[in-house]
């Protein structure tokens, strides 16, 4: 938590995120395909960060949402029209069952216990509401082996040489690894992860694999194509490059159709 605070706090890096995560056709494409519009909907966007997902789908949601635990994020995600939040996703304000949609995009991976944040998405969401999460790696894809785990790691002094975005100091890419703490080798979301969580509490779950860069298509099974490098980890760690179990993120879609579950006991 304060790694994520103090990262996505930072004005300059936040604003960097905002300019060039999360912001292109493919993603767009995606989550209006998942979710729809969000004109007129009561949206909560969990770990919403400087605000990427409002800023790359519009529309004129009735109440837009964002919690986060970087104040310096909160800044930038009000000046596009969230009304912000400082909180822990996995323990928020709200009442439950009062979001038409909740997003966690990109957020999962980033919080210390993953099922206790989406069990509070989860909590969020109305009768027939949507739960949409994505851009959490997943864990077959990145498990990394022998000399494609070596690579991996020499990606770090690589990125640092060369500038490469959201690398271009020590403090940058130290802060923004810490950040990560399930997106590392082993490490990652699964189908049965999503499942096992959102079904016990009502909900209809479809997970979709995909390689970012593919747009509504992720819903009809198509995993677009990765970038060389994923897919020479994949091949060099024994693995089929075009298999699903390879696709580098999960999108779960999520609909409540039934109360939440009574606590056992």
């Amino acid at each position: 938590m304060t790694a994520n605070a103090t990262y996505f706090g930072n004005a300059a890096w936040a604003q960097e995120y905002l300019d060039f995560c999360h912001r292109d056709a493919h993603f767009r494409s995606r989550w209006l395909a998942a979710g729809g519009e969000w004109t007129d909907k009561v949206v909560i966007d969990l770990g919403c960060g400087p605000g990427n997902v409002f800023a790359t789908l519009g529309g004129k949601p009735r109440l837009l949402i964002g919690v986060d635990v970087a104040p310096g994020s909160l800044k930038l995600a009000a000046g596009l029209g969230y009304t912000t939040v400082l909180a822990d996703a996995a323990h928020t304000p709200f009442r439950s069952h009062v979001a038409d949609i909740v997003a966690i995009n990109a957020t999962l991976h980033h919080c210390d216990d993953m099922t206790a944040v989406l069990r509070e998405g989860a909590r969020l969401v109305k009768p027939d509401g949507i739960l949409i999460t994505d851009h959490d790696p997943q864990l077959t894809a990145w498990d990394y082996k022998g000399l494609a785990r070596l690579l991996w790691d020499a990606r770090l002094w690589v990125y640092r040489m060369t500038g490469r975005g959201f690398h271009k100091t020590g403090s940058q890419q130290s802060w923004g690894l810490k950040t990560e703490v399930h997106h590392r080798p082993g490490d990652g979301v699964t189908k049965e992860f999503f499942e096992s969580t959102l079904q016990p509490l009502g909900f209809d779950v479809r997970v979709h694999p995909h390689n970012h860069r593919i747009g509504a298509e992720a819903l009809a099974g198509e995993l677009g194509r990765a970038q060389w490098k994923y897919r020479m980890g994949n091949v060099l760690s024994g693995r089929d490059p075009a298999s699903p179990a390879s696709a580098l993120s999960l999108m779960c879609i999520a609909r409540r159709t039934a109360g939440e579950e009574p606590e056992a006991g």
